[in-house]
C-alpha cells in the first residue's frame, strides 16, 4: 500500500500527482496488469528472447 503524507496547506492536486508518480515507479501497475491475464511460460520466454535480440541489435549498431 502506498502512503503519501500530505503537508499542511498543500494542494490536493499536487499530492495526487506525487501519488501517481510513486505508483508508476513502484511497478505496481505492471504487476496488476500481468496478473489480469495468464501468459504461458513458453510465450513469456519467447518474448524475453525477442527483446534480448532487439537490444543486441541496437548495441551492435552502436559499435559500428
Amino acid at each position: 500500500m502506498l502512503i503519501i503524507p500530505v503537508k499542511d496547506g498543500e494542494n490536493i492536486d499536487r499530492a495526487l500527482k506525487r501519488y501517481k508518480r510513486k505508483f508508476v515507479k513502484t511497478t505496481l501497475k505492471n504487476q496488476l496488469q500481468e496478473r489480469k491475464q495468464f501468459t504461458k511460460p513458453s510465450v513469456a520466454r519467447r518474448a524475453q528472447e525477442k527483446k534480448a535480440q532487439y537490444i543486441q541489435t541496437l548495441r551492435d549498431a552502436e559499435e559500428v
